[in-house]
C-alpha cells in the first residue's frame, strides 16, 4: 500500500507539472477505482487534519463528503462521457482524476490554515478561485484523456454536464439532510 501511494504521488507530480493528454494517458491504466478511493480518502484525511476546527464530527463528515463527491463527479463524467461517445472505463476516469484531485484537496486544506493569517485572509477568495481554475484545466485534460474524447466541444459538454449534475445532486442531498 505504501509503495502504491508513493507511486501515485510521483504520478501526481508528473501530471501536475506536465499537464497534457500524453501525461494523463501514461497513467490512466496504472490503477483502479480502489487506488483512486485510497488516494482521495488519504488526501481528504490530510486536508481534514488541517481544518480540525470543525471537530471530530466535521472531520469525519468532510472525509465522507470528499469521497462521495469524488465518486459522484467521476461517475457522472464516465456516464456522460459514454453518452458522448467516449470509450474510457470508470477505473480510468477515477484513477486519472485522483492524480490531480488528491493533491489539490490537500492544497485546499492548507489554504484553510493560511487563511488564519490576517493579510493572507484577504487573498483567500482569490486563491480559492485560482485553485478552482487549475482544477478545471486539469479536469478538461483528464476528460479528454480518460474518456478518449478528442473533440474539445464534446469534452466540455461532458465536463460541464458532470459539474452541473453534481451540483444539483449535492443541492438536493443538502436540502434533504
Amino acid at each position: 500500500m505504501v509503495q502504491q501511494l508513493q507511486t501515485m504521488v510521483g504520478q501526481s507530480v508528473d501530471v501536475m507539472t506536465n499537464p497534457n493528454e500524453i501525461t494523463f494517458e501514461r497513467y490512466e491504466r496504472h490503477g483502479s477505482l480502489r487506488e483512486a478511493a485510497l488516494y482521495i480518502g488519504l488526501a481528504a484525511v490530510v486536508a481534514g487534519i488541517f481544518s480540525l476546527g470543525g471537530g471530530a464530527l466535521g472531520f469525519v463528515g468532510g472525509v465522507i463528503n470528499a469521497l462521495i463527491g469524488f465518486f459522484l463527479f467521476t461517475g457522472l463524467v464516465y456516464f456522460i462521457g459514454k453518452q458522448q461517445g467516449g470509450t474510457g472505463t470508470f477505473d480510468e476516469v477515477a484513477y486519472t482524476f485522483a492524480l490531480f484531485i488528491a493533491p489539490l484537496t490537500i492544497i485546499g486544506g492548507l489554504l484553510g490554515i493560511v487563511a488564519a493569517i490576517p493579510i493572507i485572509n484577504l487573498l483567500t477568495p482569490l486563491l480559492g478561485l485560482a485553485l478552482l481554475a487549475v482544477q478545471a484545466v486539469f479536469a478538461f485534460i483528464a476528460v479528454r484523456s480518460s474518456m478518449n474524447i478528442s473533440d474539445k466541444r464534446t469534452a466540455l459538454i461532458t465536463l460541464g454536464g458532470a459539474v452541473i449534475a453534481t451540483f444539483i445532486v449535492q443541492l438536493i442531498a443538502a436540502m434533504i439532510i
